[in-house]
């Protein structure tokens, strides 16, 4: 079995996330207690969830929750839904059943890192970099480029990890028809959809638009309970579903039974809940507009199309590397490096450093940023 690399992003966080006074790198939305969550319920699914059976689930998802998770697009069923321990299995399992040692998979770089690793460990790929000059844009003329006959897969993700950017909807219909002319699957990792500033335009879901299209969510970031740990991707082909649940019993086999009730709660109450992230995101932008005003010669800022993410590049002459250890250590405030986004498929932006503003109690980690940036200073 092919050993794969270490996880950069992950060993970095399991280093600091926990350890680190201010995390203001987080990519999920604020989260709820358990208690918050069940006053959503209705009567009916608060007797679902303690009355609970806490037996083995279906490999698929319950049907209850798949109908549910379902009604969150506009053309797919209860059957075009498979449920996932997280958003990683999910992506696992697709690269496994699409891809063999004889193809050729496209993704777009910067990336979640599983999202590289996971088909160079199979067969061939090709990274298309984002141009942070053209709103960190994809270019479907590079993409069109790096078509062989034997590509079999392309990876986005739009809002986009880390950079927060939406590909403007032209693009994303014209990557949709060059992959139809081909017969190559797009996995579409949407699970910051929903999440972003008021007004924030999503893309459709790819699910809904292209009947190669993977559509793949979770409940950890916009939705912001990455304790649930379910995830699900939707896909109008029967078999290659099929083929994923197999592969399913190898991973988890089934999810957990309480996670799947408080997922159907969750969701029937989305609404509610994504309008609660946005308002975190609108009362968060100004408070980083206002940070990075303050040091421009050390800080190029702009505002992300999406998310609670955005990626400002660093013009200190000791690095981003070094910035964000000396942060961390001295002052407790934890970012994430461009370098942690490294691709060993092309050149990625080194000069630049993760930012999250999707969570409440912002202040306390702005102040200490604040303040070791003017002891920098002097």
């Amino acid at each position: 079995m092919t050993m794969l690399p270490d996880f950069r992003l992950e060993t970095h966080f399991s280093k600091w996330e926990f350890r680190a006074r201010y995390h203001m790198t987080a990519s999920d939305a604020e989260s709820m207690s358990m208690r918050d969550l069940l006053a959503m319920a209705t009567p009916e699914e608060r007797e679902e969830f303690e009355g609970l059976w806490l037996g083995y689930t279906e490999t698929y998802g319950a049907p209850d929750l798949r109908e549910t998770i379902a009604t969150t697009f506009e053309n797919r069923s209860a059957d075009e839904v498979l449920c996932f321990a997280g958003a990683s299995e999910g992506i696992f399992a697709a690269n496994a059943v699409i891809l063999d040692k004889d193809s050729h998979a496209i993704v777009v770089t910067p990336n979640y890192q599983s999202h590289e690793t996971l088909p160079a460990a199979i067969c061939e790929a090709t990274g298309i970099p984002l141009d942070p000059n053209d709103g960190w844009s994809l270019d479907i003329d590079r993409v069109a480029d790096a078509v062989r006959p034997n590509t079999k897969l392309v990876t986005i993700n739009f809002p986009h990890n880390p950079t927060g950017a939406i590909l403007p909807l032209d693009r994303y219909r014209a990557l949709i028809e060059l992959c139809r002319k081909h017969g190559i699957y797009i996995l579409h990792d949407e699970i910051f959809h929903g999440l972003g500033p008021t007004g924030t335009a999503h893309l459709p879901f790819v699910a809904d638009t292209y009947e190669r299209g993977l559509s793949l969510n979770v409940m950890s970031k916009s939705y912001g309970l990455p304790g649930i740990r379910i995830g699900w991707i939707a896909c109008a082909d029967a078999d290659v579903l099929s083929r994923m649940e197999r592969m399913k019993h190898y991973l988890s086999i089934c999810s957990s039974g309480p996670s799947e009730r408080l997922t159907k709660i969750a969701l029937n109450n989305r609404d509610e809940i994504l309008a609660r992230n946005c308002s975190i995101v609108d009362e968060n932008l100004p408070k980083w507009d206002a940070f990075f005003a303050r040091y421009p010669d050390l800080f190029d800022w702009y505002r992300p199309d999406g998310s609670c993410m955005a990626f400002p590049r660093y013009k200190g002459t000791e690095g981003v590397e070094e910035f964000t250890r000396a942060l961390v250590e001295e002052s407790g405030v934890l970012l994430l490096p461009s370098t942690i986004y490294r691709s060993a498929l092309g050149k990625t932006p080194v000069d630049r450093f993760r930012v999250g503003f999707g969570r409440k109690n912002l202040d306390e980690g702005l102040a200490a940023f604040d303040a070791h940036m003017r002891r920098r200073r002097s």
